[in-house]
């Protein structure tokens, strides 16, 4: 099965440098190949690429994250260093880079995917760099036929990007044998070996309920060179992450707000359906409302910018979850 984007260009080569768009008389010849007394200023290469701005917003749109941040920081070498052993004309294999990403809710998976994506474009592994974020509802049918076109459309508008599956694992269902999921996945499969030079696929969901959907599909465990385990955040990092997101709306806690947020986290934690950084802006968001209710019902006449500003203990503690049992209470922010 071949999938065609009819509307990209030609792919760029693995490993070369992007070129400014020139008149077709302007164009400048093929730089010529890299020989034993030449030298490649890597640092150069890299600032050209502009690896380091994507590396640089990952530092600043995600707390923690220090193994997933290292494995993307490898994958930016490796290709960096490809690139300059290309230009030398030495041997250079397309490393495989599907991937899965295992972790719980909230923990960053697909922020990664999505500057993982812009990465591999600037360093010329992918051509467009775009995300196309799916679910099982978006790559299976319902009726003989069905899922076929459905996949094969979702795979047309990903080539030259990343194709990201959550919650993957939905695609099989054993317990159903009228189930289309499988067709599917043996599409996904042809095309994550025949044409990865033009597609990233990255799988994610519940490290658990992934292991077993490699189980029974040992095809696609074959297929998956980057298994990329995202941790739970710390409450210490949960509340770094409730304050970045504070500062990015131009808010700031009391100091009193300052722990009783910590003590909503800590709460918040041990009750089901726990997001991580969802639950933490949901808390914000939520405390955003009860913060412009208590000026709005103050009737008061003059308010400072500090006002506007500062959020207190009350805007936290008016939540349900300060009210039930801190193991089990049915999770509200």
């Amino acid at each position: 099965m071949a999938v065609n984007d009819s509307g990209r260009g030609a792919r760029m080569a693995f490993g070369a440098r992007p070129a400014a768009s020139v008149p077709a008389e302007e164009t400048a010849p093929p730089e010529r190949p890299l020989t034993d007394g030449d030298v490649v200023n890597l640092a150069e290469e890299r600032q050209r690429s502009g690896v380091d701005e994507v590396l640089g917003a990952l530092d600043e749109e995600l707390v923690g994250l220090a193994p997933v941040k290292a494995r993307i920081r490898q994958i930016a070498a490796l290709l960096l260093v490809d690139s300059a052993r290309t230009r030398f004309g030495l041997t250079t294999t397309r490393p495989n880079l599907h991937m899965c990403f295992t972790g719980e809710p909230g923990t960053g998976k697909t922020t990664v995917a999505l500057r993982m994506a812009d990465l591999l474009k600037r360093l010329g592994y992918l051509e467009r760099g775009h995300l196309v974020a799916v679910g099982r509802e978006d790559l299976v049918g319902q009726y003989v036929g069905h899922t076929a076109p459905k996949t094969k459309e979702v795979l047309k508008r990903a080539m030259g990007g990343v194709l990201f599956i959550d919650e993957a694992y939905y695609l099989y269902r054993a317990e159903n044998e009228r189930d289309y999921g499988q067709e599917s996945i043996e599409i996904l499969l042809q095309v994550m070996e025949n044409q990865r030079q033009d597609l990233v696929v990255i799988l994610a969901g519940y490290k658990d309920r992934m292991d077993t959907f490699f189980q029974a599909n040992p095809g696609m465990s074959s297929r998956i060179a980057h298994h990329i385990d995202f941790p739970g955040y710390t409450l210490e990092e949960l509340g770094q992450i409730g304050t970045l997101m504070l500062g990015q709306a131009g808010y700031q806690l009391s100091p009193a707000a300052c722990a009783t947020f910590l003590d909503y986290l800590t709460r918040r934690r041990e009750q089901p359906r726990f997001a991580n950084a969802r639950s933490v802006r949901n808390a914000v968001e939520r405390a955003r409302l009860r913060h412009a209710s208590r000026l709005f019902d103050s009737h008061a006449t003059q308010v400072s910018r500090d006002d506007l500003t500062r959020l207190e203990p009350e805007d936290f503690l008016a939540s349900r979850v300060f009210q039930q049992p801190a193991e089990r209470g049915s999770p509200s922010a």
